[in-house]
């Protein structure tokens, strides 16, 4: 059994990072959104069905176009972001498995309910979007993800003409908004149970 991470990564992963509302306004090399996507991609979907797909807003121009659907006060806070990440998942997913589930020819037809498409894509592509969040914990960036936007005109303007939706929005880059506090959880015998 591999051994636990050591105590800076864990911390690095979970207890010392914040979701971040101010950003330190740099460019990024397309580099690192390729490292990101070549680590998230690797984290466990439903017979690998892999429906999430994410849009690296990282251009000016592609960061105004996003933030003119997201609330005001999202959109303020995010412009200075390295990237900020559309975190969508394609209702078409299907059409890859061959490529992604090749052992079994017939696994497409699991998912031939329209209403069961649409939950496994909705819940795969959201586990990937957290998938996003501790790649890029890992590497040493901040996230700052978010909802408060327009899916309907977002989608509109981006995924025109697709089956592709988008789920939430993820700012990226390094954070300037310090000390941050930590927000209190739920205890374990509130949201948990050991039967």
């Amino acid at each position: 059994m591999p051994d636990s991470l050591d105590p800076p990564a864990i911390a690095q992963l979970f207890y010392a990072a914040r979701s971040r509302n101010a950003w330190s306004r740099e460019p990024l090399p397309d580099r690192i959104w390729r490292d990101l996507y070549d680590m998230l991609k690797m984290g466990p979907t439903s017979a690998n069905v892999s429906p999430a797909r994410f849009l690296f807003c990282t251009s000016e121009a592609a960061k105004s176009r996003v933030a003119k659907h997201m609330s005001a006060t999202n959109a303020s806070k995010s412009l200075a972001a390295s990237a900020i990440v559309i975190v969508a998942h394609d209702l078409n997913f299907t059409d890859h498995m061959p490529q992604l589930f090749p052992h079994n020819p017939g696994a497409r037809h699991w998912f031939s309910d329209p209403q069961v498409q649409k939950d496994t894509a909705f819940r795969n592509g959201t586990l990937q979007g957290a998938y996003l969040i501790l790649a890029a914990r890992s590497l040493g960036l901040d996230c700052g993800p978010m909802s408060g936007f327009d899916h309907e005109a977002l989608d509109a303007d981006f995924f025109a003409g697709t089956a592709i939706k988008s789920n939430f929005l993820c700012a990226l880059g390094h954070g300037e908004d310090q000390p941050l506090a930590r927000l209190p959880r739920l205890a374990f015998e509130e949201a948990c149970k050991i039967l």
